[in-house]
């Protein structure tokens, strides 16, 4: 009976957990100069292949400036479709048939809904795309856990903590490391521990933020230089639940894991009912829904008689209530794991 309650509990713990889609990650791949899908971006006299990876998630952000040069896609609409347009003095475009068009401070998601009206009177279902060929001033790209993620021009000679500053900063759970990563024709990070691609098409480097901001690492305050991509993820966690003095969520920040005793700690400790012989640490198998179920002995470690264990990243260490799974199976109680959002997970008990 005691087997099939432990059996119960971790099956209902690992499959609704492993339904929760853990803590957002930034994809990080090859990245170049331009949203994926759209045509060469113009830096200077040279030419950019496409963007690659989750920058075209930042396209709809960026706001139309003087100067910029856009190329239209309008169905049934041969006067302006296929045609590069550029945003003059006073933020319009000149359009064939449609006129003046206000441009300026417009992303590119609303020019193409300002665009659709005018286009009604012409086409009876306009279809409009905009893409942006050239910049007036050239972009670099935030991407990730910031709280204002997008496309912004580089003006002048920016530095990464200042720039990351002007754009509102990171949100609460970002992790304290930032990846910088730069296309080769502007050089290669001039930073130590500096990774350069296989095909030394782009460099990178992953930035403590917290040491550059106290000039522990000054050199890791990077000058930005065009289409720079500066990414971030959300902080890694590790999950503690069951018979201790707080549940919840506790972030690795820049550690790779976390002890048990650690954990133990941040969390208040044992409640005087927990079953200190018979905890779990319940680990996330890579590339499955399924979680390992590693078997701890706290009282044995909190003694010294065995070494501590690491708690990885979206770990779960789980401590069950002493002789409570024999008198009380059949009964459900509603433990909070919070993962992401918030959650229930039924525990027989």
């Amino acid at each position: 009976m005691k087997q099939l309650s432990r059996s119960v509990i971790l099956l209902s713990i690992c499959l609704l957990v492993s339904s929760i889609p853990a803590a957002t990650q930034v994809q990080q791949q090859p990245l170049g100069p331009g949203p994926q899908g759209l045509p060469a971006q113009t830096v200077g006299n040279s030419v950019a292949p496409p963007m690659q990876g989750p920058l075209e998630l930042l396209r709809p952000t960026y706001q139309l400036r003087v100067g910029d040069q856009i190329i239209i896609r309008a169905f049934e609409m041969e006067e302006i479709s296929e045609k590069i347009f550029r945003i003059d003095g006073e933020g319009f475009l000149n359009l064939p048939v449609l006129g003046r068009v206000k441009a300026g401070g417009l992303t590119v998601e609303k020019l193409e809904a300002a665009l659709v009206e005018p286009l009604k009177k012409y086409v009876r279902v306009p279809q409009v795309t905009v893409t942006v060929v050239q910049f007036s001033s050239e972009p670099v790209f935030f991407v990730g856990a910031f709280k204002t993620p997008g496309i912004y021009p580089l003006q002048g000679r920016r530095n990464l903590v200042e720039m990351i500053s002007s754009i509102g900063g990171m949100l609460p759970n970002a992790s304290r490391r930032v990846k910088v990563t730069r296309r080769k024709e502007f050089g290669k990070l001039p930073v130590r521990n500096v990774t350069v691609s296989t095909d030394g098409s782009i460099s990178y480097v992953e930035v403590n933020m917290a040491s550059t901001r106290d000039n522990v690492s000054p050199e890791e305050d990077v000058i930005l230089q065009p289409f720079d991509v500066i990414s971030v993820e959300k902080a890694e966690m590790v999950y503690i639940n069951g018979e201790v003095a707080k549940v919840g969520a506790l972030e690795l920040q820049d550690r790779e894991s976390l002890s048990v005793i650690q954990a133990l700690t941040l969390a208040g400790g044992l409640t005087p009912s927990a079953n200190a012989k018979t905890a779990w640490i319940l680990r996330p198998v890579l590339d499955t829904s399924r979680r390992a179920e590693i078997p701890l002995n706290l009282e044995n470690i909190l003694a010294g008689r065995e070494s501590d264990r690491p708690l990885l990243p979206n770990d779960v260490l789980y401590v069950p209530k002493s002789s409570g799974m024999k008198r009380n199976l059949g009964r459900t109680l509603l433990i909070a794991v919070p993962i992401a959002t918030s959650v229930i997970i039924a525990v027989v008990r």
